[in-house]
């Protein structure tokens, strides 16, 4: 096993470096939030959907576009507005009159990445229909396309917005808050951004090296306490009485589903995969767990009452569910 397991870990640093070039590339335009440009990349190597979240001005859009720009992927990208229809985003069907036949027009949803600008302004039916393309590929006028969906969502505004549902909530892989950027961050991005300053930026990972990243990070290895430690966090969200964290019982509505468990796998490996590693660690599990389980973790009316929130409950199951 040791000999495997060295075997993985040179195979892993030899085809990671990509890795570190496309992040060295994205960083000549956003400057610091590694722990975003991070989170990205585990998006796109596990093939997830991931859901940014924070005050405007924080460059979600910029990151996304930049993203697009070095890994010479399709891009577009969909304001969304209360006025927006489902074949806005899906396309329709068109008449042409000289040949007196249908034809399909497809929308922006048909792309590899798509960036749902404002999400939450989107109302439902345009949310059943991307809820459909997220988790099935497919959209109702028959036509397929393989994509990955980058939403972003303003927390401060509340007036025109609709809430994703916890169903739709659910398909995205990961939700990352954005914070403010330090002083000296923020010093350098005047710098770069105040003189318009245009930044060339070159591809770096085709899509024929992607796909070959999206096979060599499931070459990670993940023991099986840590499949165990997983599980167990995930079931401390639902039963947190059963994992010794009894005062949280009636703070969760509804802990996280199984799809939790599932992600939480594949992004602990790719975690791994990007740091250079070719085995997980329950460090891993920790780093990423935040991100994966937030948005699945039903608050009960207690807890928001009290001012609680997910991450105040996630910090308590990773203080109590023993490490292996």
């Amino acid at each position: 096993m040791a000999q495997d397991l060295a075997f993985i870990n040179e195979k892993i640093k030899e085809e990671s470096v990509a890795i570190e070039q496309t992040l060295a590339e994205m960083a000549k335009v956003i400057v610091g939030q590694k722990e975003l440009l991070e989170r990205m990349m585990i998006a796109l190597l596990a093939s997830g959907h991931l859901l940014l979240e924070g005050v405007p001005g924080l460059a979600k859009t910029l990151a996304v576009k930049t993203l697009a720009r070095v890994t010479d992927l399709n891009f577009k990208r969909i304001q969304f507005t209360p006025d927006l229809l489902p074949a806005d985003l899906t396309g329709t069907m068109v008449f042409n009159p000289k040949t007196a036949e249908f034809s399909t027009r497809k929308g922006p949803i048909f792309t590899n990445l798509l960036l749902a600008d404002e999400i939450n302004r989107a109302p439902a039916k345009v949310q059943s229909a991307l809820l459909e393309a997220m988790q099935e590929l497919q959209v109702t006028i028959g036509e397929e396309s393989h994509f990955m969906v980058m939403a972003t969502q303003n927390p401060i505004e509340q007036e025109g917005t609709y809430p994703l549902p916890e169903a739709q909530v659910d398909r995205f892989l990961l939700k990352v808050r954005i914070t403010y950027p330090q002083k000296s961050e923020e010093k350098e991005i005047v710098e770069r951004m105040a003189g318009g300053m245009d930044i060339a930026l070159k591809p770096v990972l085709g899509r024929a090296a992607l796909a070959r990243l999206q096979q060599a990070y499931q070459m990670v290895y993940i023991d099986e306490r840590i499949k165990d430690y997983i599980i167990s966090l995930v079931h401390a969200t639902r039963f947190p009485q059963e994992a010794g964290i009894a005062k949280l019982k009636n703070l969760i509505q509804f802990g996280a589903s199984p799809r939790a468990s599932i992600y939480l796998t594949e992004t602990s490996k790719a975690l791994a995969f990007i740091r250079r590693r070719g085995y997980v660690t329950p460090e891993d599990v920790k780093t990423i767990g935040r991100d994966v389980l937030r948005h699945r973790i039903i608050l009960s009316y207690e807890a928001e009452a009290e001012g609680l929130t997910s991450d105040d409950i996630i910090s308590d199951v990773f203080n109590n569910v023993v490490v292996p």
